[in-house]
């Protein structure tokens, strides 16, 4: 147990993980959210807001997986803003193409 201990608080120390500690709470956040996921689908008065909510709860849950279980928290910033940056580009091109979806619809009728 102190072996493991003082490998966990090396490899926190080098950048490489997270403690085992925080692994077990974001684990606890990520079950909890996707109760509430499945919760807010069987919920009748949440459907007006429920793609939107469910939407926003799923990326909360895949920043989580990246940041801590795929290391990007303790990796080089290079590789944090490489992500964020191509995922700047992807909400731009998805944002582009709904709108283009709307603005053509409209002409469609």
């Amino acid at each position: 147990m102190a072996q493991e201990t003082h490998q966990v608080e090396h490899a926190h120390a080098e950048g490489g993980h997270a403690s085992l500690r925080t692994y077990v709470i974001i684990g606890v956040i990520l079950t909890v959210v996707t109760a509430i996921e499945v919760a807010i689908s069987y919920i009748p008065a949440m459907e007006p807001v429920e793609v939107p909510l469910l939407l926003a709860l799923s990326f909360a849950k895949f920043m989580l997986v990246v940041l801590f279980y795929m290391h990007l928290k303790f990796d080089s910033k290079i590789f944090s803003r490489v992500f964020y940056g191509l995922s700047l580009l992807a909400a731009l091109l998805i944002s582009g193409l709904l709108l283009f979806h709307v603005v053509l619809g409209e002409y469609r009728t």
